[in-house]
């Protein structure tokens, strides 16, 4: 127990190396004196030494590059969340993000939208294409399926849709928030500079000339939380927001609206229930 918390990197490697069958791995299973890949093993999938393996197991040798962290948990095979906790370990620091497109949700995420009928509800990629939505969401801001895929794009909508536009109050105050939280969420989850980010990025300057001077202006703020203030055909809709990151999905963040006042929830009410105007 001693040796665990005084070397909780190489507790963690021992643990993972144990737990892997070496015939799965190619290797000859036999007669082993204790379970799963031996140190040499896990070295050799790793590309490094043998020794420096070993030393990092003992606790001697410094810590380890990100490079020969990412080498051994390729080796064993860790999952993202393992990988995380490996760089924790062994550098104090989670790794850099890896942006990977998002296509959709599960139907497990898709369930927990549907579970808010009376908050409208979306969730977004960090290059801002909604992917989840709920019912309520559809009827407050869009209706996203019948959009093409391409076209749920939060950033092309605002600036480049003008019937949205005008929904929004105090446009120019809310586009530069958005376009500051989007630079924040697309360097958090390791997108910018990524081809996909200079394409949009692009086309969304040469759309809008507000979105090309709100682009330079380099802001950035934090997507938490505010009011978001809508001329909708069922009246004048303000409505609280609070953003989410989903466990496990750095990439992904849930957006849900709820009313501000009960005036606004009364009219939302309305909208929900199709007699808005009534």
């Amino acid at each position: 127990m001693a040796s665990d918390v005084s070397n909780p990197l190489g507790s963690y490697l021992r643990d993972r190396r144990t737990r892997l069958d070496p015939a799965a791995f190619g290797f000859a299973s036999g007669r082993r004196r204790t379970p799963g890949l031996r140190r040499e093993e896990v070295a050799s999938r790793a590309n490094i030494s043998a020794t420096w393996y070993t030393w990092l197991e003992q606790g001697r040798g410094g810590a380890p590059s990100a490079d020969v962290l990412d080498r051994i948990a390729k080796g064993l095979m860790l999952t993202e969340p393992e990988r995380e906790h490996l760089y924790m370990l062994g550098l104090g620091r989670p790794p850099e993000a890896r942006y990977q497109p998002v296509d959709g949700v599960s139907p497990r995420l898709q369930r927990v939208l549907d579970s808010m009928p009376l908050s409208p509800a979306i969730i977004k990629t960090a290059m801002w294409d909604v992917v989840g939505w709920n019912r309520a969401a559809t009827l407050l801001l869009t209706d996203y399926a019948k959009l093409p895929p391409d076209g749920r794009n939060i950033l092309r909508l605002m600036f480049g849709n003008t019937q949205l536009r005008a929904r929004n109050a105090d446009w120019d105050s809310i586009a530069r928030f958005v376009v500051a939280a989007f630079r924040a969420d697309m360097t958090r989850a390791g997108a910018a500079g990524s081809a996909a980010a200079a394409a949009l990025v692009a086309e969304l300057s040469a759309l809008s000339p507000d979105f090309d001077r709100l682009w330079r202006d380099n802001d950035v703020v934090a997507h938490n939380e505010g009011i978001k203030r809508l001329h909708h055909p069922a009246g004048p809709l303000a409505m609280e927001f609070s953003t989410f990151t989903v466990e496990g999905r750095p990439e992904l963040g849930m957006i849900v609206y709820n009313p501000a006042t009960p005036a606004d929830a009364e009219r939302l009410r309305l909208l929900l229930d199709g007699r808005q105007g009534s």
